[in-house]
């Protein structure tokens, strides 16, 4: 093991932002692993400049050992429209000097799988990069850097515009790489299975933890409670220092000066607020029986096919995560539940009550001319939260503006302001069934673990389009996987089975698959029957809600017996419910005989 980055009373700022880091020294190893985390703005990216030393520090040096071959993937591209992939993968066209690709491998096959493995396998080599979307041309330019030999590869939002599977890949392949990682990327799953150290930049400085993402917030956790401990002691001795110099003879003129000295070094000695979110659960709309009854539906994407010949039942209360490549139908799907667009083929029946709330991947709904305030009071002036009732800026408090913030334009957030402000007028609009395209996308791990304690206790319908493993297995029930057939097929084993069925041509359930449960195996080590009973609670939470739904339409028809056109319709719900829990108690049953006892 040895030193090859060397950051030596560092400082870095600039004019809007201010001062980013200050006094900062680190020593980054050869076999380092690392995951950088901290809020928007925080100077994660301004991190990685100077660590690969393409920005210079204002104060302090950065050091590299000699000959260092470092490879970035930076936050924004810029690749000419006119290159191919084989230019941009095997070239140097957008490259350091001297990160050719090396291997010969790398021109035929390697790049083949690693296309593959990022989702790029429809691409040839001689494709142009200017027809490519965004997302393309930043899955091709990662795999220009994963087919060179770099000592230090350092990665800034290297899962933006990756898809559950090839998030999965982008791992493994990491995993089995040698040199030196360095990431910065919001996606908690991966921080934990790819890291070993993790470094958080806060109040311009780098704190530094041993381990991935768990050990990092359990490790915060007791800094914070320290932290906590030693400013209530503070606070009770500055009352003891500050009663001190009231009392006294009034005739008493003058007090030590070294005990004033003392009460004014308590005051001064208050720790910066941190900027934090403290998302609660709005009011919501009162939900009905009936939320989504989807028959027969097709569902085209222009000329591709969505679904073909749909009979899909959403209930109330239900908590679905919606699977899939990018592209195959997740934000089609949202949009027609959403009453955006309607169903090609088939009918989709929405309750009387349903009262949706959609939040795009797209920003551009956001009133851009707007100031922050006023985007909120257009959306509503005053909203419930618990027992209180709040004005829009009260509102604002909470998700995380402060004071300062309320009169900026919209269009001067950040990336992650803007999301948290478009989460905002969602909520209070105060709708019964939410609807998320990927919202996780530009916030930071503090608002993510914020959001997700807020969706845990979300007591509407909620179905949810995301790449982000972690979200997903937190606050959704069950799930549901969009294969390119026109199917929308129901998966027991969550995320672990979509994964298993996507290395299958047809998208079916392998005989074998790690981690699912018809898969296990006797012998299974520690992690993986945590997980496999992790997998028990969730289908028994599952046949549990299937148990409820049934004797409620039970209900349904003992109350509606003399309406035939009622009888059938709920007759169908329950042969749907009936299946769906028969399903699920298979799985169950599957797993169960393969999970240790105890």
């Amino acid at each position: 093991m040895a030193n090859i980055v060397n950051l030596d009373r560092v400082g870095k700022g600039y004019g809007a932002a201010g001062q980013l880091l200050t006094d900062v020294s680190l020593g980054l190893d050869d076999d380092a692993r690392l995951g950088i985390v901290g809020l928007n703005g925080a100077g994660k990216s301004t991190l990685l400049r100077l660590l690969a030393k393409t920005e210079d520090p204002d104060s302090g040096r950065v050091t590299h050992r000699r000959d260092l071959r470092v490879a970035t993937l930076p936050q924004n591209l810029d690749l000419a429209p006119g290159l191919t992939v084989r230019d941009v993968v095997l070239g140097t066209a957008w490259l350091p000097e001297g990160m050719g690709a090396e291997h010969e491998w790398a021109g035929d096959s390697g790049v083949r799988t690693i296309l593959t493995g990022l989702g790029m396998a429809h691409l040839g080599l001689d494709s142009p990069v200017g027809p490519m979307s965004g997302g393309e041309r930043r899955r091709v330019a990662l795999a220009a850097l994963l087919v060179r030999d770099a000592e230090l590869l350092i990665l800034d939002e290297p899962t933006n515009h990756l898809d559950v599977a090839g998030v999965d890949w982008l791992a493994k392949h990491l995993l089995t790489r040698r040199g030196a990682l360095v990431v910065v990327t919001h996606d908690r799953w991966f921080l934990d299975a790819v890291c070993t150290a993790t470094w958080e930049v806060v109040d311009e400085s780098v704190h530094m933890y041993e381990g991935g993402y768990a050990a990092w917030i359990l490790a915060r956790a007791e800094r914070q409670r320290v932290a906590a401990v030693t400013e209530s002691r503070r606070q009770n001795l500055l009352r003891k220092e500050i009663a001190w110099l009231r009392r006294g003879p009034p005739a008493r003129t003058s007090k030590p000066q070294f005990r004033i000295d003392a009460a004014n070094a308590l005051i001064a000695d208050v720790p910066p607020v941190r900027d934090s979110v403290s998302l609660q659960k709005l009011a919501t709309s009162r939900l009905g029986k009936q939320v989504y009854d989807l028959e027969r539906v097709t569902l085209k994407a222009g000329p591709k096919k969505i679904l073909d010949d749909l009979t899909w039942h959403v209930g109330p209360g239900d908590r679905i995560a919606l699977l899939g490549a990018n592209g195959a139908g997740k934000t089609t799907m949202l949009r027609l539940l959403a009453g955006i667009t309607e169903p090609d083929g088939g009918t989709i029946v929405r309750g009387s009550t349903v009262k949706p709330a959609f939040l795009s991947q797209e920003l551009r709904e956001l009133p851009g001319k707007l100031r922050l305030l006023e985007a909120v009071e257009e959306v509503a002036r005053r909203v419930q939260l618990g027992d209180r009732e709040l004005s829009a800026s009260q509102l604002a408090e909470v998700f995380g503006f402060t004071d300062k913030r309320l009169w900026t334009p919209v269009s001067d957030l950040s990336g992650g302001e803007r999301r948290r402000l478009q989460m905002l007028r969602l909520l209070a609009g105060e709708p019964n069934v939410l609807l998320l395209d990927e919202p996780t996308n530009d916030l930071d791990t503090d608002t993510l673990a914020a959001l997700e304690d807020l969706l845990d206790s979300w007591p509407g319908t909620m179905i949810v389009a995301s790449h982000d493993r972690y979200l997903v297995e937190r606050v959704t029930e069950t799930a549901y996987g969009f294969f390119g057939d026109g199917r929308l097929v129901h998966l027991p084993g969550g995320v672990d089975e979509f994964l298993a069925r996507v290395q299958t041509p047809t998208g079916e359930m392998p005989a074998t698959a790690p981690g699912v449960a018809r898969a296990s195996a006797p012998g299974m080590s520690a992690a993986e029957a945590r997980a496999a009973k992790k997998d028990l609670t969730r289908l028994e939470r599952q046949i549990a809600k299937l148990d409820e739904r049934e004797t409620k339409i039970n209900e349904g028809l003992a109350e509606h017996g003399h309406d035939y056109d009622r009888v059938v319709e709920l007759d169908t719900q329950l042969k749907a419910v009936q299946a769906e829990r028969e399903q699920a108690e298979e799985a169950w049953l599957e797993l169960a005989e393969r999970v240790p006892e105890g």
